[in-house]
């Protein structure tokens, strides 16, 4: 079955970076979109960045835009977030997310997602 397992969440200063990574199995990983979600206390999960199965194509969140980096490697079946010059309010639980049934155009939507990670804590200090 769909398997999706998050790693390197972490506590870091802020200004600091983290790269979080995504292992993918029980489907082709490279034949669909993947995303990467979070969740602050409270809140519902905010579609941060997403990427085309190619990954040619990349979509961000405003608040992660010139920060953040989505990539993907297709022959690893890994996905991968690159989070540079963190920030407290980037500190969440982190989510990455594979798009198997397409429903819409909007790849920062998590209800365009259908199979889930059990996520990775990401922890900003001030």
């Amino acid at each position: 079955q769909v398997q999706l397992v998050e790693s390197g969440g972490g506590s870091v200063q802020a200004g600091g970076a983290l790269r979080l990574s995504c292992a993918a199995s029980g489907y082709v990983f490279s034949n669909y979109y993947m995303g990467w979600f979070r969740q602050r206390t409270g809140k519902d999960h905010e579609g941060v960045a997403a990427i085309s199965d190619t990954g040619l194509s990349t979509w961000y969140a405003d608040s992660v835009k010139g920060r953040f980096t989505i990539s993907r490697d297709n022959a690893k079946s890994t996905l991968y977030l690159q989070m540079n010059n963190l920030k407290p309010e980037d500190t969440a639980m982190y989510y990455c997310a594979a798009r198997l049934r397409p429903k819409s155009w909007s790849f920062l939507a998590s209800r365009e997602y259908d199979n889930w990670g059990q996520g990775t804590q990401v922890t900003v200090a001030s």
